[in-house]
């Protein structure tokens, strides 16, 4: 819908090239999947993994000071089904973004959409090869997802998604830190309410908060990737528990 006012936007910066031809691959994706046969097969794959993902880092989701951060990543970063107004309005509002926005937060923007993008993409690719084997999205078992992701084609997109999540977490930490954000976000409601633009202010918002109150960000995402490299060896050589980790991970 908002394509062209993407292209035909002028920017002047390496960050907002960079998150201009993310918005317009993203745009394009979707567009594509909303279309494709498989499109609910993709949603409860997500499901899927997520309550995997709440499974395999149990004590970490439970812990007080990461249970929000955790949620936002879960619940706003990886919900496809439910965000269809939030990247329209980004799409819509990207001239005015890269006009007001610095760098920083242009390049906060742009991991965003990277990291939604490829994850997206990734449970594209799952959904197709579930049902070339002929077997239903919602009787995926452990067994099933292993398999299919052993046969997948993009390992090294699988890698770099992991990566990707730990150098978001940094940049929105770094980001959240800036008090005079709270108080631009805390202005900035009833403006974005009368713009239409509410659900898209509520999501940064619910971002900040988040990672506002966790102490020690560092110390989550390093524990987030090795945890998940692990879980990608142990799928890819074959082990018979690959999401069981050893209690020191």
């Amino acid at each position: 819908m908002y394509r062209e006012r993407l292209v035909s936007t002028i920017v002047r910066s390496e960050s907002a090239r960079r998150l201009q031809q993310l918005l317009l691959d993203y745009h394009d994706f979707r567009h594509r999947k909303a279309d494709h046969r498989l499109l609910e097969n993709t949603l409860v794959i997500a499901d899927w993994q997520a309550d995997r993902l709440k499974s395999t880092h149990q004590d970490l989701y439970q812990h007080p000071g990461y249970h929000s951060g955790l949620e936002f990543l879960l619940n706003d970063l990886y919900a496809p089904a439910s965000m269809t107004r939030r990247d329209d309005n980004i799409d819509r509002v990207f001239p005015k973004m890269v006009k007001w926005l610095p760098d920083q937060q242009l390049e906060v923007l742009a991991g965003l959409v990277e990291l939604n993008l490829l994850t997206q993409q990734l449970d594209l690719e799952l959904a197709e090869l579930l049902d070339e084997r002929g077997i239903s999205a919602r009787l995926i078992t452990a067994e099933h997802y292993c398999e299919i992701y052993r046969a997948s084609q993009m390992i090294e997109q699988r890698k770099q998604q992991v990566m990707l999540v730990a150098e978001v977490g940094q940049q929105l930490d770094r980001y959240v830190r800036n008090r005079t954000l709270g108080w631009l976000l805390a202005m900035s409601r009833t403006p974005a309410e009368m713009a239409d633009l509410a659900d898209l202010h509520n999501f940064l918002h619910r971002g900040y908060s988040a990672f506002r109150k966790m102490d020690k960000v560092d110390l989550l995402i390093d524990r987030l990737v090795v945890r998940e490299q692990q879980v990608m060896d142990n799928i890819l050589s074959g082990h018979p528990e690959p999401f069981m980790l050893p209690g020191d991970l």
